[in-house]
């Protein structure tokens, strides 16, 4: 108690330097616990995309590319499947619930995305969350669409406002201008790219491009809207599927089939499997912006270690007046290891404390901007590991002033310096 008691009445008389030590530290502690947590929420956020698919099936193609352009809409798709392949494949006793997706065209730079009412029955997010709708209801007429959260609010849309879809996924695209659809509902924010997609019905993606081929408008053909509602119109292709099957031990089996079938080339992914190599892909950049967080706590321990280094002359008189009432080398030696100590300590508290309140009110706006979602949960035993490791840093970064005054003598102290 009685270093602890020297330690703060002398650590009072240099505040200012000590408020900047702690600052510094403070900072660091801040950049490494928040890297920390923004990584960790990024992979939560991209895992929670989807939640409870078993298998995400397409066209062959790698595992990675399959997942972003069917679940991301990042990219496009090497080829389709047909129509008949889907049924074939979802009418097996295993499948619980499917889900299909057309892409292939947009609307002012979002993406266009054709299902069925499936879509909005069984996809799930984050933890087994349904889709919501902020306004509105699922289509029901042949030309309805339901807009993501994001695609409404940065356009500025509405329920019953009429939108153009365009042909393709270029801004500049040729437009469906002659079959406008009707905005019939708008879901609530997910954060994921759900926010950032149009959803039309399968019927719907065939009807608007009956008068087209290979891309382009058929010349002087054009079908009414009222005559297409009368038509079939079943689909010919889609561009992937979400599957969910009955029982999950049955996956690797079902997976290899549908690697396997011999009607066309398709592949089947694990959504767990391909987004845990995506992270092995990034994560040499994880580790680099980890590395840099790291060095900024480094810095701030030898700042530490400068800043108590650089008081020693100054309190030269100092130690040596306790060398002379009785304290022991050892003793002054732990009055400095205490300072630093409780430097630290100081920096780690008010730094978590400055990250949790941050993360709070940032939260809200990193979700909106990014999708991510920054969960503000106690430290975990990762966060415990690297505090402690900062901790056990500050009380090294002590050691060395220590020593310096363990090897002062009582008659340097008091000799006086000209």
């Amino acid at each position: 108690m009685i270093v602890v008691r020297l330690a703060l009445q002398s650590l009072r008389n240099r505040w200012i330097t000590v408020l900047l030590t702690i600052l510094a530290i403070s900072v660091s502690v801040m950049l490494l616990l928040g890297v920390e947590k923004v990584r960790s929420g990024a992979r939560d956020s991209f895992a929670g995309t989807v939640s409870g698919a078993d298998l995400v099936v397409g066209a062959r193609s790698g595992a990675m590319q399959l997942l972003l352009y069917s679940v991301f809409r990042i990219g496009n798709a090497t080829n389709n499947v047909t129509w008949r392949s889907y049924e074939d494949i979802v009418s097996r006793p295993g499948v619980a619930w499917s889900i299909p997706l057309s892409l292939g065209d947009s609307h002012r730079g979002f993406r266009v995305i054709g299902t069925t009412l499936d879509y909005f029955e069984h996809f799930r997010y984050r933890d087994g969350q349904a889709l919501k709708f902020a306004a509105g209801a699922p289509f029901d007429d042949l030309f309805d669409a339901v807009l993501g959260s994001d695609v409404a609010s940065q356009l500025g849309y509405a329920t019953g406002d009429k939108i153009v879809i365009a042909h393709g996924v270029g801004s500049l695209g040729p437009q469906h201008d002659d079959l406008p659809f009707r905005v019939s509902g708008i879901l609530a924010r997910t954060g994921t790219p759900v926010d950032k997609s149009l959803h039309v019905s399968l019927k719907a993606i065939e009807a608007i491009h009956v008068d087209w081929r290979s891309g382009s408008r058929i010349p002087g053909q054009h079908t009414p809207a009222d005559r297409l509602r009368q038509m079939s119109l079943p689909p010919k292709a889609i561009t992937a599927a979400v599957i969910g099957l009955k029982s999950r031990l049955q996956v690797i089996g079902f997976q290899r089939s549908i690697n396997e079938y011999r009607a066309e080339p398709l592949s089947a992914v694990l959504p767990g499997v391909a987004l845990q190599e995506m992270w092995t892909l990034v994560g040499t950049a994880e580790t680099a912006l980890l590395g840099v967080s790291a060095m900024v706590v480094v810095t701030s321990m030898l700042g530490l270690s400068a800043m108590i280094l650089s008081t020693l002359n100054e309190r030269r008189r100092e130690i040596a007046i306790l060398r002379s009432l009785g304290a022991r080398p050892l003793a002054v030696a732990s009055l400095l290891v205490g300072e630093a100590t409780l430097l630290t300590v100081t920096g780690i508290a008010i730094g978590t404390a400055a990250l949790y309140a941050v993360l709070f009110i940032a939260r809200p706006f990193v979700d909106k901007q990014f999708g991510i979602d920054i969960g503000v949960q106690p430290p975990s035993a990762n966060d415990a590991l690297l505090l402690s490791a900062i901790l056990i840093g500050g009380v090294l970064a002590g050691f060395l002033p220590a020593y310096r005054a363990y090897r002062m003598s009582i008659a340097s102290g008091m000799m006086v310096r000209t």
